[in-house]
């Protein structure tokens, strides 16, 4: 089988019942999953904590040391978007490691989902943005030391601009990030992606579509990847609280299903993290996130 999902119940961390984070979504994907047969329970990645020598070759020792001994100060926490304490802090270790295990899963093709993360508001030495380490960049960077691809491929099409990952690989010739996203949302101050795509506010479908398209073929025809990992959040959604664009639960089953058929027609590996989606009916959110999983599965999973 070429078709991986991970997911463990830390994933699902104890917030305050007003807290804007839909963590519940976690485990309605996994029972999604195994009610549609999908998946059983005994099929799923169950990741440990990452190695921490991986997580230092993406974030500074200072900060990771403050998130290991909780000595963040009261203001970083606030804009992490969570309280820290340590059962915060092992999920974070043990998301990173769904994702880095899920690449390490499709390394010879295929697919696979973290039912978590897409954690791309994450810098070198900070966390924000309910983002508090970079999942994607941590396997990316994992994959060019471990010298098993030499060219990756970031699709990051969450509404908010993958701000933290576009300053971990400024530098890095080998990691080409792709970001498409609000331009009058979160954050306001952007950083510099190899690629920014600055949507219009409430664009549709029809528009988010065709601009899609065209930018990721012609990345694509240019930069020849032999890995992509995507952040397929599902905030650009138009119930969305916080996305501010006018795309449906049809537009995002389209989106996912051409940026996966992208994947599989060049036979490249392709790493899916999940990323953000607040519409106010969480069922809203998880029937958003289960396309690329039902698509992912009919494409790879046979």
């Amino acid at each position: 089988m070429s078709y991986f999902v991970a997911y463990h119940p830390s994933y699902i961390h104890s917030v305050p019942s007003t807290h804007r984070f839909p963590m519940e979504k976690y485990g309605l994907l996994y029972q999604q999953l195994q009610y549609e047969g999908i998946l059983e329970e005994a099929d799923f990645l169950k990741p440990a904590l990452i190695d921490l020598k991986i997580v230092q070759q993406v974030h500074s020792e200072e900060y990771l040391n403050k998130l290991l001994n909780l000595t963040c100060s009261p203001r970083e926490q606030r804009v992490s978007g969570f309280v820290h304490n340590e059962e915060l802090i092992r999920r974070e270790l043990r998301i990173m490691e769904g994702t880095r295990l899920c690449a390490e899963m499709v390394k010879d093709g295929g697919v696979a989902l973290n039912i978590a993360g897409g954690t791309h508001h994450a810098f070198t030495d900070r966390g924000e943005g309910f983002c508090l380490l970079n999942d994607q960049a941590i396997a990316a960077k994992w994959l060019l030391d471990q010298k098993l691809f030499k060219r990756i491929l970031i699709v990051d099409l969450d509404v908010h601009q993958g701000n933290g990952t576009a300053e971990i690989f400024k530098h890095v010739k080998e990691v080409f990030t792709f970001s498409m996203h609000g331009g009058a949302n979160y954050p306001m101050h952007k950083e510099e992606s190899d690629k920014d795509i600055h949507l219009e506010t409430s664009l549709d479908d029809k528009r988010y579509l065709s601009i899609l398209k065209t930018e990721l073929t012609s990345i694509l025809e240019t930069l020849h990847p032999d890995f992509i990992f995507y952040q397929c959040g599902v905030d650009i959604l138009e119930s969305d609280k916080l996305g501010k664009l006018k795309v449906t639960q049809n537009g995002i089953r389209l989106r996912d299903e051409f940026v996966l058929n992208c994947a599989k027609e060049l036979n490249v590996p392709i790493v899916c993290s999940m990323g953000g989606g607040y519409s106010k009916d969480v069922r809203d959110i998880v029937n958003a996130h289960m396309h690329v999983f039902r698509l992912s599965h009919q494409l790879f999973g046979k």
